[in-house]
């Protein structure tokens, strides 16, 4: 993904040659200033001379060094813009207006690079080259001003530091400009990676994206909880239903079990049609039994959840008793990211995975058979019921499963749900997911269907 370049970026103020050639311009200025007032001398030529060849030399002496930092290039040129601040300040002989100009100078292109610190830095510097420069030539100290140079030094440095203003300013914007361009690239980022990850489970996204999983051909042994399922009757549904509602129907039903699945931390590997394939443990895993728990449990909310489905369908036309039948084993399986380095899917292969589907095409409607592994597990959170063991196609021995009646605290001496189901009447009743403002409404509509139902005079 590239970003779009539309904002040409500025070089920062006071750090580059136009500045250093503003900066120099104006001493140069004040000393000519001073020749006029003084006469011409050897001294302020040189002075001048000096003031407006240095930038230029400093850019090549720079071009030329190629493997010096910038910081450490910015450091260098600001220690000799410091001295040559105080060497100036001797040499104009400590002139008031002169002197306050240069100081000027150094503190704003100082703070500019680098903040106080660099200003303070630039003060000493300066201090340090006058002390020098002072020690050495022992000037006479004038501090009078007179119009011409006053006049020349304030005109010189309020103009290179109302043109450095504008530099400031337009750097602002350029950032300001740049920034609202980088947000919208996020934004777009951020909305093209949210609909990726609807691609993908939410553990593996998120694991991606954090830096633990590496997006690279590789596997790994884990113990997992494999989870197959189905819809009894759906091949027969399809043939019956126009494809629109049919494909309605599906979407629904494969929203409804993905938000389960996602509540008990289940990893969604993938949809065939109307069977689904979630396992547990990877990418994040609570532990094997914690796990395979939390299977079971997910596999338990389903096939409760798939009456109040089937009450929804049934409303809409749907009579056909559409029922949920699943399958899950634990074991090791290899996961990881499998196929080619332009295109990989993240999944799971191996005989627990094979087991799983094959215990699901075992289910009869309404049933959730699991191996005596799983059943290990899960015995202190499910009650179970033994089937013996089955011959399962491609496994050489038999098989010991188990048929899961439900929750122990569901099927204890005060139950948290009440079903039934008729022709004509269909009730599912979970008082846990009840709501305490619907209590109310949902007593009255139960008396009034036992009215209703009093009343009718049924032949």
């Amino acid at each position: 993904m590239k970003f779009n370049n539309r904002v040409k970026p500025v070089k920062p103020p006071l750090e580059g040659y136009h500045s250093r050639v503003l900066a120099y311009l104006c001493v140069a200025i004040t000393f000519t200033s001073l020749a006029v007032e003084n006469g011409i001398s050897l001294l302020y030529f040189g002075v001048i001379s000096y003031a407006l060849i240095y930038p230029h030399i400093v850019r090549m002496a720079v071009a030329r060094l190629n493997n010096l930092r910038p910081l450490h290039s910015r450091l260098a040129l600001l220690a000799l813009d410091g001295l040559h601040t105080g060497l100036f300040i001797t040499l104009c002989q400590f002139n008031a207006v002169a002197s306050i100009v240069f100081t000027l100078l150094i503190s704003f292109a100082s703070i500019i690079i680098g903040g106080p610190l660099f200003m303070l830095t630039g003060w000493l510097l300066a201090l340090l080259g006058l002390m020098l420069s002072a020690a050495l030539i022992t000037p006479q100290i004038v501090l009078a001003s007179s119009t011409l140079v006053a006049v020349s030094a304030l005109l010189s440095g309020g103009t290179f530091m109302l043109i450095m203003a504008a530099f400031v300013y337009r750097q602002g914007r350029s950032l300001e400009q740049a920034q609202k361009v980088i947000s919208a690239e996020q934004e777009k980022t951020a909305r093209l990676a949210t609909n990726l990850s609807k691609y993908l489970s939410p553990q593996v996204w998120e694991s991606i994206f954090s830096g633990t999983q590496s997006v690279q051909l590789e596997t790994k042994r884990k113990k997992l909880t494999v989870f197959f399922s189905d819809i009894r009757g759906f091949t027969e549904l399809a043939e019956e239903m126009e494809a629109e509602a049919l494909t309605d129907l599906l979407n629904n039903y494969l929203d409804e079990m993905s938000r389960i699945a996602l509540q008990y931390g289940g990893t969604i590997d993938k949809f065939i049609g109307d069977c689904v394939m979630i396992f547990f443990g990877d990418p994040v895993s609570q532990g094997a039994k914690q796990d395979a728990q939390a299977a079971v449990a997910m596999a338990v909310a389903m096939r409760k959840h798939m009456k109040v489905l089937r009450q929804q369908w049934r409303s809409k036309g749907i009579t056909r008793p559409l029922e949920i039948r699943m399958g899950l084993s634990t074991g090791y399986c290899t996961v990881g990211n499998f196929g080619a380095n332009t295109r990989m899917d993240y999944t799971i292969i191996g005989r627990e995975v094979n087991l799983a589907s094959r215990l699901e095409s075992l289910a009869d409607p309404g049933e959730i058979l699991i191996p005596h592994e799983t059943f290990s597990l899960v015995k202190d959170l499910v009650m179970c019921r033994d089937k013996g063991q089955v011959s399962v196609k491609g496994f050489s021995r038999p098989v010991q499963i188990y048929q899961v009646a439900g929750l122990r605290s569901d099927l204890g001496a005060a139950p948290t749900f009440v079903e039934h189901e008729k022709p004509g009447f269909s009730m599912y009743l979970d008082t846990n997911g009840i709501r305490n403002y619907d209590k109310d409404e949902i007593i009255k509509s139960l008396e009034l269907a036992a009215r209703k139902l009093r009343d009718k005079v049924i032949i």
